[in-house]
This record gives C-alpha cells, structure tokens and sequence, in this order.
C-alpha cells in the first residue's frame, strides 16, 4: 500500500542526498521516478536537487501555481511513474500537498518528500505544516550541533550574527544558515568561542 512519507530534518542533514539515493534505488532497478522540486530553491540552478557533497539530480520545477497532481498524470502517461520524490518540501503550499495526498490515495505511488520542519524563527512552513497533518510516515533524519547534541533548529545568520527577525524565506546554503542545538540557538552561540546576537 503507497503512503506519504516526510522526511524532515534541520540543514546539512543529508535530505538531498537520501533523496537522490532513493531515485538510484528505484532506477537501478527498473523503476520510474518522477523527482520534484520548488522554483523558489534555486541555489544550484533551477530543476536540479544538489546535495551539500555534489551529486546532482534533475527534478521537475513546481511553482506556486503548479497543480502537481496534473504533472505527475501527465508524467505517469508517458511512462509508468512507481514513486514521486519532492525535495525542499517546505516551500510548497496548502493545495501541493493535497495533490501529493491525491498521488498516494488515487493512483497507489509511494509519494517521499523531504524538507525542513521549522524556519529560523522556529515557525512552521506552510509545507511542512500540511505535511504534518497528512503524511502518513513522518521520519526524523538527525544530524548534530557543533556542540554533538542534536540539531533541532535553523539559525540564519547575517554578519555573523544570528537574525531572529525577516522574510520567512531567503534560500540559501551554509553561508546564511546553520544548525544548531535548541540550547546554542537560544543562547546565539554559534561555537564554543562564537558567542554572538
């Protein structure tokens, strides 16, 4: 039986790049893969899923106006589509995920979309909220503060020093976000000598 998968975490987790084994997976063994991603994340170039390590896939780009679920029948009648990857799915609205829903429900693909959970001012994304509330999985990937404990939160930071306040989303990589401890995003330390605020 398909299910909707979220599979969230903090930045440098590793999302890209589980997603882009998942595609392998599924490919190598003579499966089809239709691969997703917002056009708003277009740090690589547009229609490419990167990870932090290099390797790149190339994704079909949604926009907030895009019916997802109109994408992937047209998709799936070109060529038998057996599972849906979204990455950043954080970034998508209300109505992309009940497409999603839709995909899992209406036509049994195992739809797996990965994002971030909460902003840096530690508010949920839209994504992410109806993620929450429809998936049918929702799987933690961890990755670790400089401190070893575990990354719960977003930290974006500007002049080194970390903005509580701004536009929910400015994309961008490790030169304007890092992830921090709840314990080191409340106290602003951004490493054991960088105190900052």
């Amino acid at each position: 039986m398909a299910q909707l998968y979220y599979r969230y975490s903090t930045m440098n987790a590793g999302k890209s790049i589980e997603l882009i084994k998942v595609a392998y997976n599924y490919e190598e063994r003579g499966k089809n893969v239709l691969t997703l991603m917002p056009s708003v994340d277009d740090r690589y170039g547009t229609g490419v899923v990167t990870s932090r390590i290099g390797v790149q896939r190339e994704a079909k780009i949604v926009g907030e106006d895009t019916d997802i679920l109109e994408l992937f029948i047209k998709e799936n009648e070109k060529r038998k589509i057996d599972c849906v990857l979204l990455d950043e799915v954080q970034f998508l609205k209300k109505h992309h995920v009940l497409e999603l829903v839709e995909i899992v429900d209406s036509f049994e693909v195992p739809v797996l979309a990965y994002g971030l959970k909460n902003d840096f001012r530690n508010e949920m994304f839209e994504g992410s909220y109806y993620m929450l509330i429809y998936a049918d999985k929702i799987e933690e990937i961890k990755t670790i503060c400089w401190c070893g404990r575990k990354a719960t939160m977003v930290a974006r930071v500007v002049d080194g020093k970390i903005e509580r306040k701004g536009a929910q989303i400015v994309v961008g990589g490790n030169d304007l976000y890092v992830s921090l401890c709840r314990k080191h995003y409340n106290d602003g330390r951004l490493g054991p000598d960088k105190l900052v605020e």
